[in-house]
């Protein structure tokens, strides 16, 4: 299975989402299609060996819309919307430079405004009409998209928003040059029932409201207009001595660029000359620059900020990091989230139903005695008011701003579902190692027995140790070099699984492990049992070292804690979540490290297979689980949790795995997320219930209910005004998530 997104061209409403949905989902060899509205973009699974590309794209044009075949770049997609904008304001202007004398010579004399006689309806009739009728032909051809799209969509038996507006408002014009014509024919009073002033002002607001809303969703997307304006556009790369500027497309891995104070890292790589401080705060959200030495990773897009710098290229275009990131950015604002699927479902039903209401409404009006003007009001209104536009971006544009104000902070949340899901989550399991603590152990204490010195204790144990690649080892000679401690010559090396290293230095046999090595040795530890017990209690893990057989001393190795974990643990206990605490260290250290930050369950002594099964027994006592790691080894329970959240750090592998991916080590981030999630999903269902509820209570009014009852009746040009805000309501009400900070 493959997935693919294609941007498509001519969807106004959820209803021609919804076909969209339909037209690629229905055939053979598609799994999955999903529409968003606000990128419009159609999103799908599909089987290469069942289907081509060439025949979802020409189903999806027989639907009646267009499919836009180029990868769309930031600059084409941002000069597209412009362009878009501006015709919406151009064909705005038109309406509105017609609609406002038709609506004068209309409705002026009414509210007692002065109307020439050669235009008054009672002194020249037949002019008031034509005046009327000249005057909308204009806004009708500006609004000639409405009934393109709208008409062709109701005669292919899938009518949408358009096809609403250009049924009301051509029944309108109709009208109206029925009522001229039976002017021009005598009958006078018909000067009193034309209705072009109800076409010209819907289709202007309307074209008004369309106008607001690309500017609103234009918005929606900055964030990833940001990302993707990040990178630059050439390169300087070093070949046969000579500095050769070219486009950053011709950049391949392997080539060494140079990068001098202030400038941009065109792609991902490694230094091979030069140090300097790089500016990595517009990926991770860090705003300390992070320095650089020989043999460091370089992320494209970031800051070299004081020296002169080569770096050898080792991932270029789609590759690097900064393109995963968009991309990453990209699918979460093309998914749904599962609270949409409703939305949808009601959308695909709505317009056929509106337009049934309409025409019941209407006749029912007519045949209980009302005048054909009156039925053709109810008729127009309940057709222009009932425009499901809000519904179709109730839910993406509220996703859009959402994902993108987490990648504006180093959150990336990778899809809708995991933006909905991560706000019910009710535990947290930390992994420790890299995670709560630092994942680089240290030296703490140094214990030897009388008779031999603190620094005689750590060179034995440094040179035993410099052929082992374990951490705790690579600690203590990481310790040794910190105190420029020479080392010794080993005369032989024996790694013991699971307890630790036999060597021979200088005709003296070293026993260098755990506890459970000087048992199988049988090694008393004497005075040493009772240090050994306190450095346990503090959360250090105690290392033994033995000489010829007796004990010699102990070396303690600790794994500092993360300087925001407590911060972030308290923050999750304020937001009401249980804490948990996963490792494979032993329960008393394990303790140590929980009661330090305010772990509420620790679970100790678990090997990294078993994860995901200590996951899995958490789910089963009912609860919404998240996992927060960073290894190779976390990523089975990663993938078992309900959300899934790596530690940008941390290795590819666990970052595929997750569901939300933290850019940097901090682990206030992951409240953050959560929050995120909340503020967004609460923003959602504002969205819906304005969007549902305006649509319940304004067709009832429209068909008349309350006129019933003595009350007023709604008037067309009220009911388009309405519609155009509902829409515009709902994504400014997304727009409000943009001023989101998160928590500290």
């Amino acid at each position: 299975m493959t997935n693919k997104t294609l941007k498509i061209e001519g969807m106004t409403c959820a209803a021609c989402a919804r076909r969209v949905e339909k037209a690629a989902g229905k055939l053979a060899g598609v799994t999955e299609a999903g529409v968003n509205l606000a990128t419009e973009k159609l999103s799908f699974r599909y089987d290469p060996s069942q289907i081509r590309i060439s025949e979802i794209k020409k189903a999806i044009e027989n639907a009646g819309y267009q499919v836009l075949d180029e990868e769309t770049t930031v600059d084409i997609d941002k000069e597209k919307k412009e362009e878009e904008m501006k015709l919406l304001w151009r064909r705005f202007l038109i309406s509105a430079i017609f609609t406002i004398p038709l609506l004068y010579i209309s409705m002026g004399h009414m509210i007692g405004l002065p109307l020439p006689d050669f235009l008054s309806p009672m002194m020249n009739p037949l002019a008031y009409a034509l005046s009327q009728l000249f005057l909308t032909i204009p806004v009708v051809l500006a609004g000639k998209h409405f009934y393109i799209v709208g008409f062709k969509s109701l005669f292919r038996r899938s009518p949408n928003m358009d096809s609403l507006i250009a049924i009301g408002t051509s029944a309108a014009v109709l009208y109206g040059i029925f009522a001229t014509v039976q002017i021009f024919l005598g009958n006078a009073s018909y000067a009193h029932d034309l209705y072009f002033e109800s076409a010209g002002v819907i289709l202007t607001l309307i074209t008004l409201g369309k106008y607001l809303e690309s500017v609103s969703k234009g918005k929606t997307s900055e964030a990833i207009k940001k990302l993707m304006g990040l990178t630059p556009k050439t390169a300087i790369v070093i070949k046969d001595d000579q500095e050769i500027e070219m486009a950053i497309e011709e950049v391949e891995v392997g080539d060494i660029i140079l990068v001098k104070p202030g400038e941009k890292m065109p792609v991902d790589g490694e230094v091979v000359f030069g140090t300097t401080s790089v500016d990595e705060s517009m990926l991770t959200g860090e705003s300390i620059p992070v320095e650089k030495n020989v043999g460091d990773g370089i992320i494209g897009a970031s800051i070299n900020k004081n020296g002169t710098i080569r770096y050898r290229a080792t991932k270029v275009g789609k590759d690097t990091a900064l393109a995963q990131i968009i991309k990453l950015v990209e699918d979460a604002q093309g998914s749904k989230a599962p609270i949409a699927k409703m939305a949808d479902v009601i959308s695909g039903y709505f317009v056929p139903i509106v337009i049934s209401l309409a025409v019941i409404s209407g006749l029912a009006w007519y045949l209980s005695g009302e005048t054909a003007e009156f039925a053709l009001t109810i008729f127009i209104s309940v057709l222009v008011i009932a425009c499901p536009c809000a519904l179709g971006l109730a839910t993406p544009t509220a996703i859009m701003v959402g994902t993108g104000k987490g990648a504006e902070y180093g959150v990336l949340i990778k899809s809708g579902a995991a933006l909905e899901t991560a706000h019910q989550i009710q535990t947290v399991v930390f992994d420790k190692t890299g995670t709560i603590t630092e994942g680089k152990p240290q030296v703490t204490d140094v214990i030897p027995i009388p008779g031999i010195t603190e620094t005689e204790l750590l060179q034995w144990a440094a040179s035993a140790e410099k052929g082992s690649e374990h951490p705790l080892g690579e600690a203590i000679v990481q310790g040794a070099e910190a105190q420029g401690v020479p080392v010794m010559k080993l005369d032989y090396f024996q790694a013991i699984p699971g307890q630790g290293i036999e060597v021979m230095i200088e005709a003296k046999k070293l026993l260098l492990g755990n506890r459970k090595l000087m048992e199988e040795r049988k090694i008393s530890l004497g005075d040493l049992e009772e240090h050994a017990q306190e450095l346990a209690g503090a959360g250090k893990t105690p290392m033994y070292i033995a000489m010829d057989e007796k004990i010699a001393g102990i070396i303690a190795v600790a794994d500092t804690v993360k300087e925001n974990s407590k911060k972030a643990i308290e923050k999750l206990h304020e937001m009401g979540i249980e804490v948990a605490m996963i490792t494979g260290d032993n329960r008393k250290t394990a303790e140590a490290i929980g009661k330090q930050v305010g772990i509420d369950r620790i679970l100790a002594e678990v090997l990294p297979q078993d994860k995901a099964e200590e996951v899995k027994k958490l789910q089963e006592e009912g609860k919404k689980v998240a996992m927060v790691g960073d290894g190779i080894n976390d990523a089975p329970a990663l993938a078992q949790a309900d959300i899934g959240i790596a530690i940008g750090s941390g290795t590819d592998v666990a970052m595929e795995s997750a569901d939300i991916v933290l850019m940097r080590s901090d682990l206030m981030d992951v409240p953050t997320a959560i929050d995120l999630s909340k503020k967004t999903i609460r923003n959602i269902k504002q969205n819906l219930f304005w969007a549902f509820g305006y649509n319940t209570l304004g067709i009832p009014i429209a068909m008349g209910v309350l006129h019933i009852f003595g009350g007023p009746l709604l008037n067309p040009m009220i009911a388009g005004a309405a519609m155009s805000f509902s829409s515009v309501s709902v994504v400014s009400n997304a727009l409000r998530l943009k001023g989101y900070k998160p928590l500290r």
